[in-house]
């Protein structure tokens, strides 16, 4: 049984294929198209996952129903009519020319890869496809199941419970209330772009106080014991379209939303902090309820804002549940491979076998290229590599990382979801006080106050972070240890004197409040990485280095060797470690490719 998987038209489309319910290939239509969060059908991705199929596929399957969808669009806007007519009239070509139609589009897409998919697609609802992406996926036999994001179709949480093949979601929150939409209304308040810059706004929090806590729970978000909530609406905006706060909400607030790009103040700091401890309180009360009705000791997680490592952290510190899994890809790139599951379980009925083990082999599913593509990219530039064998190129790079400077990583296949977990990967000294401006400013083109996540080997882990079982996928906070902190000088102090005081003995990798974003690596899971690691620690005798996704703001991780090496170039990094080649800028200086590269971006 062959299923292809599919999302799209909303953002993060993706194409993911799975044979006897094994994931076989998974991609994002971004990495190929080079567009971030590319929402268009996922042709090159389905092209990739068809390039790996044992025959043609037996069934297709979307991630949510677009008519259901229509349904609740057409519904809201007579709700709210007349205002945002315009926002409305401005969709509706999409929808009749294109959202309508998509049984035939996938047909004609794969009647152009030499398919006949007719009589061969199906649906699922978009909380389904997060439900079946989190539990299926993963390594429990059994588990309560929790999903949160901005809006399916008219589903903006759902909470259901898995066990073996079956899977019942039986509560559901329901747009316009929506804990994504809430926190997204705060990220275009603070300056940031809705369904990107959510993370900026998590990054953000630490360095403010919960001062405006109080006033979001009494005046935007009417909370109850168990979770349930209901928003005010006269606060917000995004029912009519327009945008995601009104005027009511920049009255309470006392001022209008910050400026992309402008300066960021305290009071957007604090912001952030009020609204993430909000979002904490409320995921801590409906996992509360949901151990309260299911009683399993797992949880499984999808939807964007399962992607908030720090409500994670804390779930998994203070919640209810022993044991706790977050799909990796749990925005709507995971909605194409939780439709394929879904269908593979619920309507084919297959027995699901649960090894202990999850799915996602350490999400490296995306496309590898050889050694012979690889060569061929680098003399395309005319640039002077190196070839080594795998020992001496893990040798080389310690050596350069122990030296301070940034390398480009780029091994084995490419990553699927939004974290780069070491195949697609810019790493660095998380040792060097100077590394978090230096990637920030000089190679990643993005704000100073952003921090990086740390990369471990897992069997040094719980010496340098305070964390509840493992993190392979980089979704939970966890504290440094006190032993390796050091303590704050002085009080009151603003962003930019928190930003640069040095907190832990792995300063580049420690936030303002000493918390990082763990990523655990197996040797089982991750060898060439593992490997990686443990040369680095054998020279330093620390096993920890920082890991940031191969990009410059703007755009998606790099996915081709040509990709890779035109991001080299027109940044600052030092050493690209490609394949079995290894490409030193200093050695090529005086190249022309180095000369000409521009170092553009686009904001995010």
């Amino acid at each position: 049984m062959r299923i292809l998987g599919i999302s799209a038209y909303y953002h993060d489309s993706a194409a993911v294929l799975l044979e006897e319910g094994r994931i076989v290939a998974a991609a994002q239509e971004e990495r190929f198209t080079r567009i971030k969060h590319d929402p268009s059908l996922p042709i090159n991705a389905i092209r990739y996952c068809l390039s790996l199929a044992h025959g043609a596929p037996d069934a297709v399957v979307f991630y949510e129903k677009p008519l259901l969808k229509f349904e609740r669009i057409l519904r809201t806007a007579f709700d709210v009519a007349p205002c945002g007519f315009r926002a409305f009239a401005s969709a509706i070509p999409s929808w009749t020319k294109q959202k309508l139609w998509i049984p035939m589009q996938i047909e004609n897409a794969l009647a152009n890869e030499g398919i006949d998919a007719r009589g061969k697609i199906f649906f699922t609802s978009h909380h389904e496809s997060h439900a079946a992406s989190a539990f299926y996926a993963s390594p429990y036999k059994s588990a309560a199941i929790l999903t949160l994001d901005g809006v399916g179709e008219w589903s903006s949480s759902t909470m259901g419970r898995g066990k073996g093949a079956e899977m019942e979601l039986f509560s559901e929150l329901r747009f316009p209330h929506s804990l994504g939409l809430l926190y997204s209304a705060f990220t275009y308040y603070c300056g940031f772009r809705v369904n990107s810059g959510e993370y900026k706004l998590m990054g953000l929090a630490p360095y403010g106080e919960p001062v405006y806590k109080e006033l979001i729970l009494n005046e935007l978000i009417d909370l109850k014991q168990d979770g349930s909530f209901r928003l005010n609406m006269k606060y917000f905006a995004y029912e009519r379209g327009e945008r995601m706060t009104s005027r009511a909400f920049h009255t309470l607030f006392g001022a209008p939303p910050r400026k992309p790009e402008s300066t960021i103040t305290q009071r957007d700091c604090d912001l952030a902090r009020s609204i993430q401890a909000v979002t904490e309180e409320v995921v801590l009360k409906i996992a509360n309820t949901l151990h309260a009705r299911t009683g399993e000791e797992n949880l499984c997680m999808a939807g964007g804002v399962a992607l908030n490592c720090v409500a994670n952290g804390r779930l998994l510190r203070e919640g209810p549940f022993k044991r706790v899994w977050v799909q990796p890809a749990a925005g709507d790139a995971g909605g194409a491979l939780g439709a394929a599951l879904a269908l593979h379980h619920l309507h084919y009925k297959a027995p699901r076998a649960c090894e202990g083990a999850d799915l996602m082999q350490g999400t490296m599913l995306g496309p590898e290229y050889s050694a012979g593509e690889i060569e061929k990219a680098v003399e395309k530039h005319g640039l002077e590599a190196t070839e080594m064998p795998r020992r001496a190129l893990r040798a080389s790079v310690a050596a350069a990382l122990d030296k301070g400077k940034v390398v480009g990583w780029f091994q084995g296949r490419a990553e699927y979801g939004p974290r780069a977990l070491g195949c697609r990967s810019i790493l660095g000294d998380a040792r060097n006080s100077k590394m978090q401006s230096v990637l920030n400013l000089k190679i990643k083109k993005r704000e100073s106050f952003r921090p990086f996540a740390p990369i471990v080997l897992a069997e040094y882990a719980q010496d340098y972070f305070a964390l509840n079982g493992d993190s392979p996928y980089m979704l939970f906070t966890a504290q440094l240890r006190e032993s390796r902190q050091i303590p704050r000088e002085g009080k009151n102090l603003g962003m930019e004197e928190f930003l640069h005081q040095e907190r832990s003995d792995i300063p580049a990798v420690t936030h303002v409040d000493y918390s990082a974003r763990v990523q655990t690596v197996h040797a089982n899971i991750h060898p060439e990485l593992h490997a990686l690691l443990s040369t680095f620690y054998g020279l330093t005798g620390c096993p920890v280095l920082i890991n940031t996704s191969f990009n410059v703001r703007g755009e998606p991780p790099v996915l081709s060797p040509e990709d890779a090496i035109n991001c080299f170039l027109s940044t600052d990094m030092d050493m690209l470690a490609i394949g079995p080649f290894l490409i030193d800028k200093n050695q090529n200086s005086s190249s022309s490719a180095v000369l000409s590269a521009k170092s553009g971006f686009a904001l995010d």
